[in-house]
């Protein structure tokens, strides 16, 4: 059995014995093991957080209207700045900047935090490190906003688990340039561009 198939939770331990943790197989049986042996190391570096499949994420697109960028630059080589382009150009959302350090990104005012938006945005887009998640999750609560999506290459699972016991539905380690694409027929499902040019604006 590969370790992706189990999960690790804390165990009890008493004062005779060394911390363990209990490892959760997939057919439902556990065992405990050591908390500083090599297995329960390797495990807690697993991702078993997964969050909303294609379907979901595809109806999360279609009924947004709105979408904040947090962490957004005004600096064209950065990768937020090209899915603000895009967002921008191709598709129906409005769109806003979050960052205290700019005036302006992308000729939109930019905003030093989410509570100074004019709307509570429907998907809030981030683009900062794994350790700022938490934080960013805690600002999205505080205005009300159901979804938090975090962009590809960040990852926190800790964080997603924490969104969703907040109530928001949590987006990681995807891109929302490339997921839009994707399901409008610019992107094939792999992820490979379809050779499609075209500025249809299909998802609403």
């Amino acid at each position: 059995m590969s370790v992706t198939d189990v999960h690790v939770t804390n165990a009890g331990t008493d004062a005779a014995a060394s911390a363990s943790e209990t490892v959760q197989l997939a057919n439902g049986l556990s065992c405990d093991v050591p908390a500083d042996s090599p297995l329960a190391k390797l495990l807690r570096t697993q991702r078993t957080w997964v969050g909303p499949d294609a379907k979901a994420r595809l109806k999360l697109l279609r009924e947004a209207k709105s979408v904040a960028i947090v962490g957004a630059s005004p600096n064209p080589a950065r990768s937020s700045y090209f899915v603000g382009t895009y967002l921008q150009q191709s598709s129906d959302y409005r769109v806003y900047f979050v960052n205290p350090n700019a005036d302006t990104i992308l000729g939109e005012k930019a905003y030093p935090d989410l509570a100074s938006l004019p709307e509570v945005p429907d998907i809030v887009d981030v683009f900062r490190r794994a350790s700022d998640i938490p934080a960013v999750i805690d600002d999205v609560v505080a205005i009300g906003a159901p979804t938090v999506w975090v962009q590809l290459g960040i990852w926190n699972q800790d964080a997603a688990v924490y969104g969703e016991s907040k109530g928001l539905t949590v987006v990681m380690d995807r891109c929302i340039k490339i997921e839009h694409a994707r399901f409008h027929g610019g992107l094939h499902l792999l992820g490979f561009d379809t050779g499609q040019i075209t500025a249809r604006k299909t998802i609403r």
